[in-house]
């Protein structure tokens, strides 16, 4: 397996992206229409903080609503701001960070994505699942 591998090779960088001004209607929407876990909040390319699906199953019950389904009961919604939801200390890396730095840093933590940044701009993002799949292709 290769050693220095960067983690641009593997990370996605058509990146589903939510405002602060969003709210998180439509940010369940984005979970489940692009079929994803984890959504990068920034104003421009300039990232603040991260919303999970997880965050959002925690201020509601949209765990009882099948994932087919695009309503939902948005009472909870309407309580909080993405600005409030998201987590807001991020571990960031670089395009160059290897693949073998980011496993690193995603096992020894509680959560399954890390933004892909250059300074402060959001260049992409990678996931656990982005991993599993590079080590699929390995064998």
């Amino acid at each position: 397996m290769k050693q220095k591998v960067p983690v641009a090779t593997i990370m996605t960088t058509n990146v589903v992206k939510l405002n602060l001004k969003d709210n998180l209607t439509k940010a369940e929407s984005l979970f489940k229409k692009h079929r994803i876990r984890h959504i990068p909040v920034v104003v421009g390319n300039k990232i603040l903080g991260m919303l999970s699906y997880t965050d959002l199953l925690r201020i509601s019950f949209a765990d009882a609503v099948d994932d087919d389904e695009e309503e939902v009961d948005v009472t909870v919604y309407n309580m909080f701001s993405v600005e409030q939801v998201m987590a807001r200390k991020l571990v960031k890396v670089s395009p160059e960070t290897t693949i073998r730095e980011v496993a690193e840093i995603l096992s020894k933590n509680e959560f399954h994505a890390l933004p892909v940044v250059e300074g402060d701009l959001l260049v992409g993002i990678v996931t656990t699942t982005d991993l599993i799949k590079y080590l699929i292709d390995q064998y």
